[in-house]
C-alpha cells in the first residue's frame, strides 16, 4: 500500500492532515514511538483536518488482511460491545482474515472505552463530530483489506451476515444490503421521500436501485478509492459511492436484508438529510453523465418551443411570437451546454480508471 516500513526513522504519526498524513520524528527526550501507533499512508485521499489517531490493537499492524470491517461510532454506548461480538462470532467463523475499523466519531458517552482489548479492532477517534460520511472515509482510507464493508453499530443491520456479503462480492465491484422494510422515526415522511429520491436516482443511472442508502454494503476498496474524495460528512456518502459504481459502470448487486430496530437515539434529521439526499444524487449525475440530466430538460423546451412555432405560424400569419424564440434559444443553450459538459467529463475522465470486477484485460469493451 505504499506505506514505509515500520522501522523506517522511527516515524510516528501525530495528526491527520487533509489529503495526507504527516509524519513527525520522535522527540529528542523520552522513548521511540511504539510500533502499535504507526499507520499506513493511505493512498486514496484522507481522513478529516483534525482527526486523530486512536489506539491501533492490531498484533500485527502492517499485515494485510482479507476483510476491513469500517464501524462508526457516536454515541452507541449499551450496545457497541454487543455489536461488536456478532461481527467477532461471524467472522470468525468464516475463512477470511479480517479487521475492524472502529471510529470514534467525537462520542462523548464513553462508549468506545468499553471496546475488548482485540487484536482485530483498530479505534480512530475524531475529537468532534464530524459526521457518518467523515467516519466512513476515514476508515476506508485506513483499510488493510482488499473487501471494505460499511456497516452500522446500532443494531439495525444483520452484521452476522457479513461474511455472506463478502461472499456474494465475487464477479461484482459492490454488495449492498437492500433494506426490506423502512424503520425509524417520521415513517409517513420518509418512506415517501426515499421512494421518489430513488425513482429519481434510478432515472439518471438508468438501472433499477432497490435500496439508495443502505449502509450496509461489501465493496472492492480499489475501485472505491477513486471516488472517497466524493463522499460528504453526512448520512448522503452512502448514496454518493452508489452513484459513483453506477454511473461509471462498475457493477452492483443488490441482496435482500431484514432491518431491525435501532437501538439508541436516531441521527438522522429527516428534512435536512432528505435535501441533501436529493442534492448528492443529482451531483453525482452532473459530474458522471451531465447529458443524462440536461438532455431531457433541452427536449422538453425543444418541443415546446417547435409546437408553439407551428401554432405562431399558423394563427399568426407566420409571424412567431417572443416567447417561442426564448424557448427554442433556451432549449438550444441547455443542449449546449450538455454537451460542453459531457465532453469535459470525458476529458477528464481517468484513463487509468480501475477495471470493473466482470471485464478483463482483452475484453474489447473494457
Amino acid at each position: 500500500m505504499g506505506c514505509p516500513p515500520a522501522s523506517a526513522r522511527g516515524f510516528r504519526f501525530r495528526t491527520w492532515r487533509q489529503r495526507d498524513i504527516l509524519p513527525y520524528p520522535p522527540r529528542r527526550a523520552g522513548p521511540a514511538a511504539s510500533p502499535s501507533r504507526r499507520y499506513h499512508r493511505p493512498t486514496t485521499l484522507g481522513l478529516p483536518r483534525h482527526a486523530r489517531a486512536g489506539k491501533l490493537r492490531s498484533v500485527q499492524p502492517d499485515s494485510p488482511v482479507d476483510v476491513s470491517i469500517v464501524l462508526p461510532v457516536f454515541n452507541e454506548a449499551g450496545h457497541l460491545v454487543t455489536e461488536l461480538g456478532r461481527i467477532k462470532a461471524a467472522m470468525d467463523a468464516s475463512p477470511y482474515t479480517y479487521e475492524v475499523v472502529v471510529v470514534d466519531d467525537g462520542s462523548t458517552d464513553g462508549g468506545v472505552e468499553e471496546l475488548p482489548d482485540l487484536k482485530q479492532v483498530r479505534l480512530v477517534t475524531f475529537p468532534h463530530n464530524r459526521g457518518s460520511g467523515a467516519a466512513r472515509r476515514a476508515g476506508t482510507t485506513l483499510a488493510r483489506g482488499e473487501v471494505v464493508v460499511w456497516t452500522d453499530a446500532d443494531m439495525t443491520y444483520p452484521n452476522d451476515r457479513i461474511p455472506e456479503l463478502v461472499d456474494l462480492l465475487a464477479g461484482w465491484d459492490m454488495v449492498v444490503g437492500a433494506r426490506r422494510v423502512e424503520r425509524g422515526t417520521r415513517r409517513l415522511v420518509r418512506v415517501p421521500a426515499k421512494w421518489l429520491i430513488r425513482i429519481l436516482a434510478s432515472f439518471l443511472a438508468r438501472t433499477r436501485i432497490p435500496d439508495l442508502n443502505s449502509g450496509f454494503r461489501a465493496f472492492r476498496k480499489v475501485v472505491a478509492g477513486q471516488y472517497l474524495h466524493l463522499l460528504p460528512a453526512g448520512f448522503s456518502c452512502v448514496t454518493t459511492l452508489t452513484m459513483s459504481f453506477l454511473s461509471n459502470g462498475y457493477s452492483v448487486r443488490y441482496t435482500p436484508i431484514d432491518y431491525a430496530p435501532r437501538a439508541g437515539r436516531s441521527k438522522f434529521h429527516w428534512w435536512k438529510d432528505t435535501v441533501f439526499y436529493i442534492r448528492q444524487v443529482v451531483r453525482m449525475v452532473l459530474l458522471w453523465n451531465p447529458l443524462r440530466f440536461f438532455a431531457p430538460i433541452g427536449v422538453v423546451l425543444g418541443a415546446s418551443g417547435a409546437g408553439k412555432l407551428v401554432y405562431d405560424l399558423v394563427t399568426k400569419d407566420l409571424r412567431v411570437a417572443t416567447n417561442t424564440v426564448v424557448l427554442l434559444l433556451a432549449a438550444a443553450l441547455v443542449l449546449l451546454v450538455a454537451l460542453v459538459a459531457d465532453l469535459l467529463v470525458q476529458l477528464n475522465r481517468s484513463r487509468d480508471a480501475v477495471l470493473p470486477a466482470h471485464t478483463t484485460p482483452d475484453d474489447p469493451a473494457g
